[in-house]
């Protein structure tokens, strides 16, 4: 995890009159340990294994201070539950792509996006602070083989797939 999302949460629970306690630390390092996309129950699960103590209520708080914080963000990506992202802090404006078939989410970024985004708010008389655009396509794996290993990995994992529209 790095250094500097630890010292700006220490900051920020200072600031909002919080104590550090060692289940809030360990839910913040299985927040940050990897860059992928969680929900909350994923992150419980994750926080489990480092201390089988955290409690689940724990993790909804912990998460709540989080995106308070503006450390993590939420994110829509299209499976009817919250999902968190923690890559936003290093990439402010990225993207997702979202497959409708196997769940697989892929970040992108664009300057043509970044470029369009501030045309569009200034000729509406807003000025940007960040984007956050979702496409939702087909896999091409599926469609050109017939299968699809994330789809495969998906469901041996357990995982929920999205639901198609």
């Amino acid at each position: 995890m790095d250094a500097g999302i630890q010292e700006r949460l220490n900051e920020f629970i200072r600031r909002k009159g919080l104590r550090r306690t060692g289940q809030r630390d360990t839910i913040v390092k299985a927040a940050f340990c990897k860059d992928e996309h969680f929900t909350a129950e994923e992150l419980f699960e994750r926080a489990r294994k480092l201390d089988s103590e955290t409690s689940r209520a724990t993790v909804y708080r912990t998460l709540s201070l989080l995106v308070e914080a503006d450390l993590l963000r939420e994110i829509d990506l299209g499976d009817n539950q919250t999902t968190y992202d923690p890559n936003f802090n290093d990439k402010p404006s990225h993207n997702h792509l979202v497959c409708i078939d196997c769940g697989r989410v892929v970040e992108f970024e664009d300057s043509h996006l970044e470029l369009l985004n501030d045309c569009v708010t200034r000729r509406l008389g807003f000025k940007p602070i960040r984007q956050s655009i979702k496409i939702e396509a087909n896999c091409e794996q599926l469609r050109l083989n017939g299968r699809c290993p994330n789809l495969i990995a998906t469901r041996l994992s357990g995982k929920r797939l999205r639901k198609k529209r």
